[in-house]
C-alpha cells in the first residue's frame, strides 16, 4: 500500500485518479481549490473515508502547500507518491488574451506544479525514496496557436520536470513528466466554444482518462521513465515538428482546419 498525494481531484483526471487508487487498497490525500465539490465527489464517488483525506489546496500558494503537505505527512507518516494534475486551460489569440488569464495559467500550470515539486522533493530527498508525477501536455511539446499563454506554461512544466528528474534521481526521487494529446475533461468542454482553441479538437481521437490512467499505472510508476508521450508515435512524430519550427506554417493550417471541423461537429451534437 501506498500513500498519494493528489492535487485537482474535484474533476478529469485527478477524481478519476483518486478512485483508481483507493480501489487498488492505497491511501490517497486528494486536494482541490473547489472544496465543496470535492466533498460532493468523495460521496458520488464512494470513497472510503478510512484511506482518504480531503483538503483545500490553491496550488499557487506556496505557504498552502507547505501547510496541507505537511498536514498529510503527519496524517500517515509520509507521502510515497506526489501527481500534480492540478490545471487551466484557457485560449484565446496573443492579440486578446486578458491579463487575468495571463496570471492565471502561470501561475496554476507553472508555479503550482514548481511548488508542489519542490515541497514533496524535499520531504522525499529526506526519506530517501518517492515519485513525483507532473502532467504536461502535448502543447509543451509543440507550439500551438490559440493556446499560446498554455503551450507556454506546459513548456515550463515539461522543461522543469526533466531538470528535476535529473536533480533528484540520484538522491532516489523520481520525477516524471506525462505529456498526453488532448483529454477529454471537463476543462476541454469549457473550450468548445471558444474558435482559439479549434487546435486542440484537431485529432481524430481524444483521450479519455483512462488512457491516462494506463500511463500512470502501467508505465510511470512501474517504470519510473523520465518522460511518457500519449500517445507515443503521435507526441514523438510532433516533436519533429518542434525541432523546425519552420514547418509549422506549412503544417499548421492543416490541423486548424481538421480541428474547425471536429470542434463544430462537437459543438452539434451538445
Amino acid at each position: 500500500m501506498q500513500t498519494f498525494f493528489l492535487t485537482g481531484c474535484a474533476s478529469g483526471m485527478g477524481r478519476h485518479m483518486t478512485t483508481v487508487f483507493l480501489r487498488q487498497g492505497h491511501r490517497v490525500v486528494a486536494t482541490d481549490i473547489a472544496e465543496e465539490r470535492l466533498e460532493q465527489c468523495s460521496i458520488d464517488e464512494g470513497w472510503d473515508p478510512s484511506r482518504v483525506r480531503l483538503f483545500k489546496l490553491d496550488v499557487t500558494n506556496y505557504d498552502e502547500w507547505q501547510e496541507v503537505f505537511n498536514k498529510a505527512v503527519k496524517e500517515w507518516d509520509g507521502i510515497d507518491v506526489t501527481i500534480n494534475f492540478a490545471g487551466l486551460l484557457l485560449s484565446s489569440w496573443v492579440t486578446e488574451t486578458p491579463l487575468k488569464e495571463i496570471h492565471s495559467q502561470i501561475d496554476v500550470n507553472v508555479k503550482g506544479t514548481i511548488f508542489g515539486t519542490q515541497i514533496s522533493a524535499k520531504h522525499m530527498v529526506e526519506r530517501g525514496h518517492g515519485q513525483i508525477i507532473n502532467i504536461s501536455s502535448i502543447a509543451g511539446v509543440v507550439p500551438v496557436p490559440g493556446l499560446s499563454i498554455y503551450s507556454a506554461s506546459k513548456h515550463a512544466v515539461r522543461a522543469y520536470s526533466l531538470s528535476a528528474a535529473l536533480e533528484l534521481r540520484k538522491k532516489g526521487v523520481y520525477v516524471t513528466v506525462i505529456c498526453p494529446a488532448t483529454v477529454q475533461t471537463p476543462m476541454l468542454d469549457n473550450q468548445l466554444n471558444v474558435d482559439a482553441a479549434e487546435l486542440y479538437f484537431s485529432g481524430l481521437r481524444i483521450l479519455t482518462v483512462r488512457d491516462i490512467e494506463k500511463a500512470i499505472v502501467k508505465r510511470a510508476l512501474r517504470k519510473k521513465p523520465m518522460e511518457i508521450f500519449i500517445p507515443r508515435f503521435k507526441v514523438k512524430l510532433f516533436q519533429i515538428f518542434a525541432l523546425s519550427p519552420r514547418l509549422g506554417p506549412l503544417i499548421a493550417p492543416l490541423y486548424q482546419w481538421a480541428g474547425r471541423m471536429r470542434q463544430s461537429h462537437r459543438r452539434k451534437k451538445q
